[in-house]
């Protein structure tokens, strides 16, 4: 194993013992449980854009091309680098595949996190939001096909909880975003599952962003930055509100 994914997999393996003790102290009543806004991922360097895969409709016979990169010209409040997810959104097939697939879409999510233990997951069971640092930019058609999705330690490997990620600033700056853990909805295959259950929160595998043009016959040059995302409560909202 190379040095540089032997110190990944020591550091998920350490946060998972951390995150075990932690547990424990609560348990004995040490320790009362931590509501605090709580870091998911950061895309502020290489090696953090490198925890996350990328796809598109080009695996099944599409044309929607796809990048995930470090942007070193759109940097954060800090002066740090950001995520930026961009390409072009087709809706046309390879010859031979019309009316057999749907093209038009794109997404990342974050890459399994093998440790000692099994896989890194999180718990957002002692928070009600989901918080994303973001920028929409591109075609201004494309800003309304972005979904974030959330794929929890189920049975079934396809099932994804999903949410739109809406933007409020039209000008393509920087904003947070929150979205309410409890309206996301569960699918399969891309279309809601009739039977709605409750998310279970306490063991989250991946979390991503996709971006669904076929849905809404939208094609066109999209681009998305990406700098954080966040477990967040009602009261990190009220403090937000109350520094705008």
């Amino acid at each position: 194993m190379a040095s540089s994914h032997w110190g990944g997999y020591a550091r998920r393996t350490a946060k998972i013992i951390q995150n075990e003790a932690s547990k424990m102290v609560r348990m004995a009543g040490a320790d009362e449980i931590s509501h605090a806004a709580r870091p998911l991922f950061t895309l502020n360097s290489q090696a953090e854009v490198e925890q996350f895969a990328i796809g598109s409709d080009q695996d099944i016979g599409g044309y929607t091309t796809v990048k995930l990169e470090l942007d070193e010209q759109r940097r954060n409040d800090e002066g740090k680098p950001t995520g930026k997810f961009s390409g072009e959104m087709r809706l046309q097939v390879r010859p031979g595949l019309e009316n057999k697939i749907r093209a038009g879409y794109t997404g990342f999510r974050n890459k399994r996190r093998p440790t000692l233990f099994g896989e890194q997951m999180e718990d957002l069971s002692n928070h009600s939001y989901l918080g994303l640092r973001v920028r929409g930019a591109g075609d201004p058609r494309t800003r309304d096909c972005y979904f974030v999705n959330l794929q929890t330690d189920g049975a079934i490997s396809t099932d994804l909880w999903q949410h739109r990620l809406y933007f409020k600033r039209t000008d393509g700056d920087w904003e947070n975003v929150y979205i309410p853990l409890q309206n996301f909805v569960l699918t399969n295959f891309g279309e809601m599952a009739e039977s709605q259950i409750e998310m279970y929160r306490e063991k989250v595998r991946s979390i991503g962003i996709s971006m669904l043009g076929g849905n809404s016959g939208v094609a066109g040059e999209y681009e998305l930055g990406i700098d954080s995302i966040w477990a967040a409560n009602e009261r990190d909202l009220d403090q937000e509100d109350s520094r705008s």
